[in-house]
């Protein structure tokens, strides 16, 4: 049923391949799950690089870092790497780079690849950090040492709990949308205060 919906969709994107995402998405290694998580973000990028005011702060920007999250890694780390940097993508983020000594692209954005090479310098655990934000979304970042992204988190995945919720009483059709966004966000708040205690710390 999923590849009667979604095949007919997915070969319509390989006639208009001309943003970065695309040639990702055309890539023959992925999985249909990955096609289907990698369109929206063709879809996207045809809107951000047409409008500067969606221009991103980071290098590579988050819908390009998220395809080739979900390109490299599958399609469940992929799409919990492009939440978590979804959620660290906010108004603090030139300020928690900077605190990590951070590199700067040649046009000025924070340089943030998906394979993060310096290793971190907390004392604190990447175990205990994604365990706390299992039990509450956002604190494991806080106890990382980053409250700000804490404090997205927690409301980005408070959202889209709530709105899966909601959803499943009213017995909606849109219930496996909302709940994949919810699985999502949560998913990523786990990845996201693991890999923020083991990476994003300054010397």
């Amino acid at each position: 049923m999923i590849r009667k919906i979604f095949i007919p969709i997915l070969l319509l994107g390989l006639t208009v391949a001309q943003y970065p995402a695309d040639s990702l998405y055309v890539n023959s290694k992925n999985s249909i799950f990955q096609k289907i998580l990698l369109y929206p973000i063709t879809q996207w990028q045809r809107l951000s690089y047409n409008e500067t005011y969606l221009n991103c702060q980071f290098a590579p920007s988050c819908s390009n870092y998220g395809a080739q999250a979900i390109h490299t890694h599958g399609a469940i780390k992929g799409i919990f790497m492009a939440s978590d940097r979804i959620v660290r993508c906010n108004p603090n983020a030139f300020q928690s780079h900077q605190k990590i000594n951070g590199q700067f692209y040649n046009d000025g954005r924070l340089f943030d690849p998906i394979q993060y090479s310096s290793i971190g310098y907390s004392k604190q655990s990447p175990i205990v950090a994604a365990g706390l934000s299992m039990i509450v979304p956002g604190l494991g970042r806080a106890y990382a040492g980053r409250p700000i992204d804490g404090v997205y988190g927690f409301l980005l995945s408070a959202m889209a709990i709530r709105a899966s919720v909601v959803s499943i009483k009213n017995k909606s059709a849109m219930t496996p949308f909302y709940a994949g966004m919810a699985i999502t966000f949560y998913g990523g708040e786990i990845y996201g205060a693991y890999r923020t205690t083991k990476y994003y710390h300054s010397k």
